[in-house]
């Protein structure tokens, strides 16, 4: 039997569904502008999930040497709670480790548990918090961070 997931990198026709995804998840959504102008750049991985052939979820990194930042990862509200974030975790710290990425950081709202249990498992350790990092509500970041090994 085969899965209903596939992943691959993101292309200008997926910005549409990505950014609408993006609305949905962030209460200070990107504009399908920054998304188009991030497929431009270097240093700047952008991948997306499909679920039965649509458009599921996403996931943004960017690097810098052997630095990288998970900038945003989410999944359409409908789909969650199917292993589909955590699946497309897992291709992006490949993605990190495969660029040469050791060090791998993120920030995640204080609230959020499932996503931070989910980090917890994948070694995700927290480091900091940034107060009132995000709007809408205004709430806590908790900063954390991943060693990759095989960098």
């Amino acid at each position: 039997m085969t899965s209903p997931l596939s992943l691959r990198a993101m292309t200008a026709s997926d910005v549409p569904e990505v950014a609408r995804i993006e609305t949905t998840a962030f209460s200070t959504p990107w504009s399908e502008a920054t998304f188009r102008s991030l497929l431009e750049r270097s240093g700047v991985e952008l991948w997306v999930a499909e679920w039965g052939g649509e458009l599921a979820a996403y996931a943004i990194l960017w690097r810098v040497r052997d630095e990288g930042e998970l900038a945003n990862i989410a999944v359409r509200g409908d789909l969650r709670g199917r292993g589909i974030g955590s699946r497309l975790l897992s291709r992006m710290l490949k993605v990190a480790e495969d660029s040469g990425v050791r060090s791998l950081y993120l920030e995640v709202r204080e609230s959020n548990e499932l996503a931070r249990e989910m980090y917890a498992r994948r070694g995700f350790q927290e480091i900091g918090v940034r107060k009132g990092y995000y709007e809408g509500p205004r709430e806590d970041a908790r900063v954390l961070k991943k060693s990759l090994e095989g960098a």
